[in-house]
């Protein structure tokens, strides 16, 4: 039995994306094959500081606030929490090593190299797989005038990886941008297909847009909010989600004169997630940027219509039927700050059931062939397995 330490700024209870995916992969994998360790930041200080969630011990460290919620998780706490997380998960590293002595450590994003470094430079050097899930663009995850202070050893700790494991081929560019000369797979972020395709859909009256998104420029919430003056006053937008942009969209939304459209529904357990799929009609997410995006092929997985721009890790799942021949269309494209563009997929939709029930379909059978949880389990072990002290 292997042992494994993953450094993650955050864990169950404040989950997204990268969470997700810890959690899906690591219950995957038999406890007799590999043992989980994970450092978080104790942002809630109510949590637990150590307790087991499924196959993972977590040790929280660091001082957080009591009852602290996702909303407020945007302000100084948050920032002071990323800030000591470096220095407080290499000290608690070290204690935890040499009590368990692991085989390799798993950093989950790019930023999770910090600790690791902080390690070797305190003599303790494992074997580490780093993992590149960001949504955000290159220039804001590595040339922040804040990150450019500390980009050596950004640099140095993604160049001295045992192994990159990134979501998208796009992300894969990333680690060649930054001096990467290793070894590179690409394994995708997966879906529960049996949960999401087992998605009741609820009829309702006209058009509902649903994203799940954390409201940031970089998914494009604002775009949907214009694009909804286009489009028929019976077509509204759910937003499941939240972030420091949300009084900023609830007044765009006032100002274009359709806030009693848009619904600011918050942020939702992901075990809630196919409940809320099954009230919408179509999905989408105007991103100006994106990894990979694991909201879209859960849509899929759920049957519905999915529209998604052309930009990072979403090329490599949806095809625009409006542009492909043949059988290959997975979904609808449109073009970053393109309210219009969304409105005439919306339409396009709308006016095309037969075409619909064929991108669906497609995009259903490409998640089950491709994204299910259980073949990204079983690619991660394989590389996990590679991994030597």
């Amino acid at each position: 039995m292997k042992r494994a330490l993953i450094f993650s700024l955050n864990y169950h209870p404040f989950i997204g994306g990268a969470e997700v995916a810890i959690r899906e992969i690591t219950d995957r994998i038999p406890e007799r094959d590999i043992e989980f360790h994970l450092i978080a930041y104790r942002f809630d200080s109510l949590l637990p500081k150590t307790e087991r969630i499924g196959q993972v011990v977590v040790h929280r460290v660091g001082i957080g606030r009591p009852g602290m919620t996702t909303a407020e998780s945007f302000g100084m706490v948050a920032y002071l929490g990323k800030v000591l997380y470096a220095p407080l998960a290499a000290i608690a590293a070290l204690a935890l090593h040499r009590k368990h002595r692991f085989d390799f450590v798993w950093c989950m994003m790019a930023y999770m190299v910090f600790p690791v470094v902080l390690m070797r430079m305190m003599g303790v050097r494992i074997p580490y797989v780093l993992t590149l899930q960001e949504g955000d663009p290159f220039e804001h995850v590595f040339n922040r005038p804040h990150i450019q202070l500390v980009s050596p050893l950004l640099f140095y700790g993604i160049r001295r990886a045992a192994a990159i494991q990134t979501i998208s081929r796009f992300l894969a560019t990333w680690a060649r941008r930054c001096g990467y000369e290793g070894t590179i797979v690409v394994i995708p972020n997966g879906v529960d297909v049996g949960r999401f395709s087992s998605v009741v859909h609820e009829p309702g009256i006209g058009t509902r847009l649903v994203t799940m998104s954390r409201l940031v420029h970089k998914n494009g919430i604002d775009t949907v909010i214009r694009a909804l003056t286009l489009l028929p006053h019976d077509t509204t937008f759910t937003i499941y989600g939240d972030g420091p942009l949300r009084g900023e969209l609830q007044a765009l939304a006032a100002s274009c004169k359709v806030a009693d459209r848009v619904t600011f529904a918050g942020a939702i357990e992901h075990t809630r997630l196919t409940e809320e799929l099954g009230k919408a009609d179509i999905f989408i997410r105007a991103s100006r940027s994106e990894g990979m995006g694991n909201a879209f092929i859960e849509a899929m997985a759920a049957g519905l219509p999915t529209i998604g721009t052309p930009v990072g890790g979403i090329t490599d799942f949806l095809t625009d039927v409006r542009h492909t021949t043949g059988e290959e269309a997975t979904g609808w494209f449109v073009a970053p700050d393109a309210p219009q563009d969304i409105a005439d997929a919306v339409r396009h939709i709308q006016q095309n059931p037969e075409i619909v029930d064929r991108v669906t379909r497609k995009a259903r059978r490409m998640v089950m062939e491709k994204y299910e949880w259980n073949l990204v389990a079983h690619d991660m072990q394989d590389l996990f397995r590679t991994i030597t002290p």
